[in-house]
């Protein structure tokens, strides 16, 4: 989304000696198939009848999971078109500075969360994979199936298909064990989920003493008139733009108010800050917002 808001990387450190409560059951999951099977590891969470926004709407908090899937499961197919159409082709550039910025080692245990379609995890392992060929498999967690089954593909077609294990999940209730990830990124998916502050809290559980949190977020724009601007593309053009090339207005038109629905960078890093990590900052950049923490 060009001008949309800053890259702002946010780092959280956590204390070793950390004390949390573990929120959900948690299970290992298993290494993908080479048939590209999809292991369905996730829990509905449990709704109550409080109202939270899908976009510029007030629904039902039960409702916006199911809204949410509805949308990724129609531009899974044109998910990199229309990030090229509402960014103009600068989130290659953005999602490119953000795994430089995370520099994972080749021993690190990745989790990926909202990465269906694959951009961040190809990303991480090419870089870890620059340091050595013996790196560990990383995990690729979104909630919707056809968000992965377009991460698969993708990952067959280049014959790097076993360096991942892909899994069905929601980043509120995550079905894996507590203290077992180096880093966890999600690039673009935070503001989708219903209650950010269980994201955190899920991504400080599954986080090792020392681990680090990385999100990819757009945000608020501090300049006046790029904000003008932006706002006018954002509001009139990128619904448009969705409707011509991807004969989806709605969808887009969603993707567009959620981001003005996010908090700013400021709120954003105090909710980091809640959830338990230490030294929180974030890196602002022109036209995007990046999130990046150590436990």
């Amino acid at each position: 989304f060009m001008c949309s808001a800053l890259v702002s990387r946010i780092i959280a450190t956590q204390h070793s000696s950390r004390i949390i409560a573990t929120q959900r059951s948690s299970r290992i999951i298993a290494t993908r198939h080479s048939n590209c099977e999809i292991r369905t590891l996730h829990t509905t969470p449990c709704y109550h009848d409080n109202e939270t926004h899908f976009g510029y709407q007030t629904i039902p908090e039960s409702e916006k999971e199911g809204r949410v899937k509805e949308v990724f499961e129609r531009v899974a197919d044109s998910y990199d078109v229309m990030n090229d159409t509402m960014s103009l082709g600068v989130h290659r550039l953005w999602k490119d500075h953000f795994v430089k910025s995370a520099a994972p080692k080749p021993n690190y245990k990745c989790l990926d969360v909202a990465g269906g379609t694959g951009d961040i995890a190809f990303k991480l392992h090419k870089h870890m994979s620059n340091i050595t060929r013996d790196c560990e498999k990383i995990v690729v967690c979104d909630i919707n199936t056809e968000m992965l089954r377009v991460g698969q593909d993708r990952a067959e077609e280049m014959g790097t298909g076993d360096n991942y294990i892909w899994m069905e999940g929601n980043a509120e209730q995550l079905d894996l064990p507590d203290n077992t990830f180096d880093l966890y990124t999600i690039a673009y998916g935070i503001r989708n989920c219903t209650h950010i502050d269980k994201v955190l809290e899920e991504a400080y559980r599954v986080l090792k003493p020392g681990g680090r949190f990385m999100c990819l977020e757009f945000s608020e724009v501090n300049n006046p008139v790029i904000s003008q601007v932006y706002d006018k593309y954002s509001h009139d053009v990128i619904p448009v733009l969705g409707q011509v090339i991807a004969g989806d207005f709605e969808s887009y038109q969603y993707l567009v108010e959620s981001i003005r629905k996010f908090p700013n960078q400021e709120t954003f890093a105090e909710m980091i800050a809640a959830a338990g990590f230490e030294i929180v900052e974030y890196e602002l950049n022109v036209w995007c917002n990046c999130h990046s923490l150590w436990l």
